[in-house]
């Protein structure tokens, strides 16, 4: 699943997939236990959830690749096959200070595989190629 992931964050995610297929709806506690384990930006993940912010790519070829449209309406391209976001955030607090796990934007994808709220677009390999590599192509 995530390789890169500490066992409390993947087990964390897990309960999360599990209580939410039964109840549509995360407890108190997973919340709390977000809170704890990933700081301020569970709040601001959750919310680029409800606003379904997260968009799974997926080429004829089998490749996949995550966009997340940012707060500020901005798309960042994450990868979670090596745990990456292009966001300045991810940079600078994950990257360069070590402060935390994840950025909002990867968080955000976690969390909306967890409980199925994954936007899904099939898109052609030329497309997911591009997009791969840092620009942007029309579907």
């Amino acid at each position: 699943m995530r390789s890169f992931l500490p066992a409390v964050a993947e087990q964390l995610f897990k309960d999360i997939q599990k209580i939410y297929e039964e109840k549509s709806q995360i407890p108190d506690d997973l919340l709390i236990a977000l809170k704890f384990v990933f700081g301020s930006c569970a709040l601001q993940a959750l919310d680029l959830v409800d606003k379904h912010s997260v968009t799974c790519l997926s080429s004829p070829s089998g490749r996949k690749v995550y966009q997340v449209t940012g707060g500020s309406g901005r798309l960042y391209t994450c990868f979670t096959s090596c745990h990456y976001c292009p966001c300045p955030a991810f940079a600078y607090a994950v990257l360069r200070r070590n402060d935390g796990l994840l950025c909002k934007h990867l968080l955000g994808v976690y969390l909306s595989q967890a409980m199925g709220l994954t936007q899904q677009e099939s898109v052609s390999d030329k497309h997911i190629t591009t997009v791969m590599a840092g620009g942007s192509a029309a579907s």
